[in-house]
This record gives C-alpha cells, sequence and structure tokens, in this order.
C-alpha cells in the first residue's frame, strides 16, 4: 500500500454483554495526524475515550458508526452480527478506502482489500479511533436505554453479565432489548 492510500480502520464494541446492540465504527484517518492518546478503548477511561471520540470525528478524513441489533444478534449470531456492523460502517463512510484493516482474527467481505489484525486496536491507529468511537457510542445508547428499562442498571455495567445484572433478570424477567440467543437470558426466560 502506498503512503498515501486511505487506510480504514474498523473495530467493534458488545459482543459479550446480554444485551444491546453490536456496535461498530470505521474510521480513515489523515497521514500526517496523529492523535495523541489513541489506544485500546478498554485501556482509556470513560472521560478520555469521550474526549478522544471528539477529536477523531473532528480531524478523520470519515468515520461512520453502525450497528447490528439484538433480533439480528439473536437471527445470525453475535460474530455474523458484529461482522455485518462492521460492513455497514465501511460502507457508510463518505469516502471509499483502498484498505480496511480489522481489529481480531475474524474480517468481513468487503469489496476491498481488508485484513484482519490480531490485537490491532493496540497497534494500529485508525483502528484504535474505531475502538474508542464503537465503545463511546454504545455506551451512550446503553445509557440510553437505562432511561428506557430503569432497573436493570444499564448505564452502569453497559449490559454486560455482572452479578447485579443477572439479579436484575431473575427478578424483573427479559426485556426486548436482551439477547435471547445467551444462555444467562435463555435461563431467565425458562426461569420464568
Amino acid at each position: 500500500m502506498n503512503a498515501t492510500a486511505l487506510i480504514a480502520g474498523v473495530d467493534e464494541a458488545g459482543r459479550g454483554p446480554l444485551a444491546g446492540p453490536v456496535t461498530a465504527a470505521a474510521v480513515i484517518l489523515p497521514h500526517n495526524l496523529s492523535i495523541c492518546g489513541l489506544a485500546d478503548s478498554k485501556k482509556l477511561s470513560e472521560r478520555k475515550r469521550d474526549a478522544l471520540a471528539e477529536v477523531i470525528k473532528q480531524q478523520a478524513v470519515a468515520w461512520c458508526v453502525a450497528e447490528a441489533d439484538v433480533d439480528e444478534i439473536d437471527n445470525i449470531n453475535i460474530l455474523q452480527a458484529s461482522l455485518l456492523a462492521m460492513q455497514r460502517a465501511v460502507a457508510g463512510l463518505t469516502q471509499v478506502p483502498d484498505e480496511v484493516l480489522v481489529d481480531g482474527n475474524h474480517c468481513p467481505k468487503f469489496a476491498i482489500p481488508a485484513r484482519a489484525i490480531i490485537g490491532g486496536d493496540g497497534l494500529e491507529p485508525a483502528i484504535s479511533a474505531a475502538s474508542i468511537l464503537a465503545k463511546v457510542t454504545r455506551d451512550a445508547e446503553m445509557r440510553r436505554l437505562d432511561t428506557v428499562y430503569p432497573g436493570y442498571g444499564l448505564a452502569k455495567h453497559k449490559g454486560y453479565g455482572t452479578a447485579a445484572h443477572l439479579a436484575a433478570l431473575s427478578e424483573h424477567g427479559v426485556t426486548v432489548i436482551h439477547r435471547r440467543s445467551f444462555a444467562p437470558v435463555r435461563a431467565a426466560l425458562a426461569a420464568r
């Protein structure tokens, strides 16, 4: 790839939670741009992620965030739903990249060259940027869903299977935003 090629970094957030969508982002950064503090979103504080997300949105050549919803996750499985969200994020870019770099060991099918990079969110700045946008967007959606489905603690644990979330499932039951294909949610349904 030449030095002026447009490289899109792609990552997802929310594969493991019991509730909510899986979110993916695609980001193309300018060649000469170095954003201080870019890293795997899981290694950054919420405050740092939020601040970096604003810088990324302002300075990226192009960016897009997309998702696959709970029904899609339950119908095609979480891996395929994650890949679908990634495809949607790349398709939503306002610039067509020359290459796509995807965090992890699975690469969706794209009409352009693409490769998966294990640990890419800590190695490639564009993937780090995508990791941050995906997580910030998904966390904001989980805070919003917390107001729609109070009592589950979604704003706090973001839908992950914490003890508090499992207790809330047992007490309040399963909502439409819960992933029925996930074992703890199936168990909660069976217990009703």
